[in-house]
């Protein structure tokens, strides 16, 4: 099984989740600098985490038309699983792969601590390992991760099971409080229509080691593993 993540200039998330996939199947992913024009053969196209540019212009804005994204384009509409963590899913909206936007967090400050998130569609490749409605626990770090969109979207998102995570307490239950970066609906994370992408703002790859305190995030690298086997 083969992943692929695309360098930019400014990611700085690539390792730790190339730490996470090596413990889920025992190899690192591939690393693809963001210049080149096309992709090896991949089962996962991985946008990491970091600060793309250094967020000039707007978050993604300048990644999501680096040369590499015209070759991720083509792969996600052959159905090539693509995911999205953070400043990756910024790129993933600004490139028209997702809907909606990233706007600055309600405190309009960057927020880096553990959050809790509530599984809502746990029939995808990528959630496959949690329960719906479980709850686990994961970091954020970013500073632009309130999600928006248009009315009629976030109906659709809902209506049609696209929302993969909510921000809510250690129980699942939501409050205004647990949502503290103000996005819609407290969304942390949607799919695409046929739930081959995700974009989510959380870190689950600096979940999966005892040493860092939490491992909530194992069983989303366990479970994609297994779904894409």
């Amino acid at each position: 099984m083969q992943a692929v993540i695309v360098i930019f200039p400014g990611s700085n998330r690539e390792r730790d989740f190339c730490l996470a996939w090596k413990l889920a199947t025992g190899h690192e992913p591939r690393r693809v600098w963001h210049r080149e024009a096309s992709l090896p053969e991949a089962d996962l196209i991985v946008l990491p985490g970091g600060f793309a540019y250094g967020d000039y212009l707007r978050c993604g804005a300048m990644a999501a038309h680096s040369p590499i994204m015209r070759e991720v384009k083509a792969r996600a509409a052959r159905g090539t699983p693509v995911l999205g963590i953070c400043n990756g899913f910024q790129i993933l909206t600004e490139a028209g792969l997702l809907p909606g936007a990233l706007l600055p967090n309600r405190s309009l400050a960057f927020t880096c601590k553990d959050v809790h998130l509530r599984v809502e569609n746990n029939q995808t490749i990528f959630t496959c390992g949690y329960d719906a409605g479980q709850a686990i626990r994961v970091p954020v770090a970013h500073h632009d991760g309130s999600y928006t969109a248009d009315r009629d979207t976030l109906d659709r998102l809902e209506g049609e099971g696209l929302v993969a995570f909510r921000y809510c307490g250690p129980s699942g239950t939501l409050t205004d409080a647990d949502n503290f970066n103000g996005s819609a609906r407290a969304i942390a994370g949607i799919f695409n229509d046929s739930r081959t992408i995700l974009g989510l703002m959380p870190h689950p790859e600096n979940a999966t080691d005892p040493l860092l305190g939490d491992t909530d995030g194992r069983a989303f690298f366990d479970g994609l593993v297994s779904a894409l086997q």
